[in-house]
């Protein structure tokens, strides 16, 4: 569109009116003047209409692209940041977890040990009930087998007085007695 207006101007102006057959190598002073004063002109208005514009939107675009980079790099940095501070809490918990679970197994050590304490001390107190229980039956016992014997004697003698035998008869009499005595 610029480069139509420029060439309708550039005929308009020139001496013949646009109807002689220039050469190219020909110079035309009013030509160059007039090309010249344009070229100045279309530069004033480019200028005043869309160069400040266009600066003005190619400094914005650059300030906005730096400020995007500025913040690309700040959150590249936080983000690093918060990895590093993600990976110490990590290793802080793994560092917690392994003490919890070493005090976990000491406290399951004590409550074994504690458990295996008492539970021997229930089946030494159970053993000794059980030896005073065997010590007082068997002294029952013993105390029974002695009346049993007294009766017994008392017994025999009864009948060895009542038979008033020989010695061959009353040996012969404590044998059948001693027979018939229980085996336990």
């Amino acid at each position: 569109m610029i480069s139509f207006i420029i060439s309708s101007l550039i005929i308009l102006f020139s001496p013949d009116g646009g109807h002689e057959n220039p050469s190219l190598l020909s110079v035309n002073p009013g030509l160059i003047i007039w090309t010249i004063i344009i070229f100045i002109l279309l530069l004033f208005l480019l200028r005043k209409i869309a160069w400040k514009p266009l600066i003005t939107a190619l400094n914005n675009r650059e300030l906005t692209i730096k400020n995007s980079l500025e913040y690309a790099e700040k959150l590249k940095a936080e983000t690093e940041k918060i990895k590093e501070e993600n990976d110490k809490i990590i290793e802080e918990a793994k560092i917690q977890a392994k003490k919890i679970i070493s005090q976990s197994k000491e406290a399951a050590e004590r409550v074994k040990q504690e458990i295996i304490s008492k539970a021997n001390l229930e089946s030494q107190k159970i053993i000794m009930k059980a030896k005073e229980e065997i010590e007082l039956q068997r002294e029952t016992m013993i105390e029974e087998l002695k009346q049993d014997i007294i009766f017994i004697a008392v017994k025999a003698a009864e009948k060895i007085i009542e038979n008033n035998l020989n010695e061959k008869k009353h040996s012969k009499l404590i044998e059948e007695f001693i027979s018939k005595l229980p085996k336990n």
